[in-house]
């Protein structure tokens, strides 16, 4: 398992940019907002990002969007983190707002699915119909969009990515980097917008870490009580 000070070191970040209407604003702000992301991972010591894996987090933002992005460390294999990232029909795993999940598209783990998620009592929304973008299983890649629902998040997209990271014993860990884009509703600030989205998919990749961390110790327990039986 990594040690004290690599855990302690990577708390979830929240990474703002405004891309100004501007083409050459547009692409200051985008490698602006890639070289945070790079700085967090070089910190995690974590594989950097290839450039054709690193695009996916340069979003596109309107005038009237925001986006951001939230890096987590987990003590877990890419392997087994990826194992359950993927599962785009089975999001309440490990996200705790998520009450339910229904695929009405498709089998929930192709490109153009479409999942209907009902949400937790007490959040602004009631469900949300999502549409899977992306699923690359070699770079680790997943993107989802709402394109419905009863909420207040439209044109929201998201680009999850995974990156090896290692500490100093050499057991090998995960960074997830979650970024998004949305629409900034009526009423509220780009800053309100995206505090509040971030502390969604903070609490989320926290239950991630959680979740697969603890999936990786009963593993060891399971496989350590298989060769005591032997």
């Amino acid at each position: 398992m990594p040690s004290t000070p690599l855990k302690s070191s990577l708390q979830p970040h929240r990474i703002n940019t405004m891309i100004c209407s501007s083409q050459k604003q547009q692409q200051s702000s985008r490698t602006s907002y890639l070289d945070r992301v790079h700085d967090h991972l070089t910190a995690a010591r974590a594989t950097p990002i290839p450039e054709t894996v690193g695009r996916y987090h340069a979003h596109e933002v309107g005038s009237n969007q925001c986006c951001s992005a939230v890096i987590q460390v987990i003590d877990a294999p890419v392997s087994t983190v990826w194992s359950v990232v993927r599962r785009f029909d089975n999001p309440q795993a490990y996200k705790s707002f998520i009450k339910s999940c229904n695929v009405i598209r498709g089998n929930g783990c192709q490109v153009g699915c479409v999942r209907e998620v009902r949400v937790v009592s007490g959040l602004p929304a009631a469900t949300s119909t999502e549409r899977l973008e992306i699923l690359d299983d070699e770079r680790h890649i997943l993107s989802f969009s709402m394109v419905g629902g009863d909420h207040r998040l439209s044109n929201y997209r998201s680009v999850t990515t995974l990156h090896p990271s290692s500490n100093n014993n050499g057991s090998t860990g995960t960074v997830v980097v979650e970024s998004y884009v949305v629409d900034v509703p009526i009423g509220n600030t780009k800053d309100d917008t995206c505090v509040f989205v971030d502390t969604i998919v903070k609490c989320n990749l926290q239950s991630l870490a959680s979740f697969t961390e603890n999936l990786v110790v009963r593993n060891c327990s399971s496989a350590a009580s298989s060769v005591h039986h032997k």
